[in-house]
């Protein structure tokens, strides 16, 4: 019996660590945890729409299927979130930041209260980045082409308020065309804009082109617009329904404005950028970069997007994400610009 006991303690032994958890597939870090989502405003609208569609699939596609919640902090157009994730956050990857793309011209244009490196998040990607912008005028006018554009005096061209993106795209084909004495209008909601051209309020808008064909179907049915140039982004991304037009750049005659239009693409193209804390264990943010990936590559996803948003999905994946905010232009000069762009002084001489 002395000998058999050993015999049977070893066995026992043998039998306990291979069905201990040691000797099983290690349990995925996400399994039974929860990530919170920062939204960087407050609910409702298309951002909290877009915020949402990730929130509900990323789980899907995180080994572990963890529980996805969403938190709102609203605040300087998303820079207080940015500086929450950036300074105060945990940075465990249980923490993501859902900012809008303002977070991204605020720390390039220097504005106040911005607390954040934008250099040091780790990008997660976003769900939308293309945005391409027509620049079109009231078919009365009778401005069917460029140089009956640049020869008329005092367009009249509307905008939502100051510093809205359509403003700042509308100043930037006034520019590049060489418009004569534009006029900009702001005050506008965004359906009251196409109400006011057709009521001869406006002589000319700068629209998002997939939006004008959604919600303007009749500018093309009854020919009530001229449409004139193109604004692609990202760069070289044809629009089906108005490949036939010039792009902007193709007006820029130096490379100070060519920086211009890159880094108010870069702007546009960021998107709705999703990022976690600088510090983040590269083995779990690597593991949500992934997600992201498979999730912008699912159809359930995109299909779920388009319900929620009204709008397609152009997803940016984490790779291209750090690229554009690795290559935005940063110099001094151009900054300046594109801040006097923003503003409501006339436009310079070219």
């Amino acid at each position: 019996m002395k000998l058999i006991r050993p015999c049977l303690t070893a066995a026992s032994f043998l039998l306990i660590i291979l069905c201990s958890p040691a000797g099983s597939a290690e349990t995925p870090f996400y399994e039974g945890k929860t990530i919170t989502m920062i939204r960087g405003g407050a609910p409702g609208g298309v951002g909290e729409m877009r915020t949402r569609a990730v929130a509900n699939f990323l789980k899907k596609h995180v080994p572990g299927k963890p529980a996805v919640l969403i938190e709102f902090m609203a605040g300087g157009g998303g820079s207080k979130a940015a500086n929450h994730i950036y300074r105060g956050a945990r940075a465990d990857g249980l923490i993501v930041g859902s900012m809008p793309g303002g977070m991204v011209s605020s720390a390039i244009l220097g504005e106040a209260g911005i607390q954040y490196d934008l250099d040091k998040f780790i990008y997660l990607g976003s769900p939308n980045s293309e945005s391409h912008y027509v620049f079109f005028t009231n078919k009365k006018l009778g401005l069917n082409n460029i140089a009956k554009l640049r020869a008329y005096s005092g367009l009249r061209i509307g905008a939502q308020t100051v510093g809205h993106p359509v403003y700042y795209t509308g100043r930037l084909f006034a520019y590049l065309l060489g418009l004569k004495d534009p006029n900009f209008i702001s005050g506008y909601s965004s359906p009251e804009l196409d109400i006011a051209l057709m009521r001869n309020e406006l002589d000319a808008l700068t629209g998002v082109a997939s939006n004008v064909v959604k919600q303007n179907p009749e500018f093309f049915e009854k020919n009530l617009v001229d449409f004139h140039t193109i604004l692609e982004i990202p760069r070289g991304d044809k629009h089906p329904r108005f490949a036939q037009l010039p792009e902007l750049e193709s007006f820029a005659k130096t490379e100070k404005e060519r920086k211009l239009l890159s880094l108010h693409r870069t702007f546009r193209l960021a998107g709705s950028p999703f990022a976690l804390p600088p510090g983040t264990p590269k083995d779990r943010a690597e593991i949500l970069r992934k997600a992201m990936r498979d999730m912008f590559s699912d159809p359930e996803f995109l299909a779920e997007y388009q319900k929620l948003t009204g709008e397609e999905a152009s997803p940016l994946v984490p790779e291209a994400h750090d690229k554009a905010i690795r290559e935005l232009p940063r110099d001094p000069e151009t900054i300046e610009f594109y801040k006097m762009l923003g503003g409501t002084q006339p436009l310079p001489a070219r």
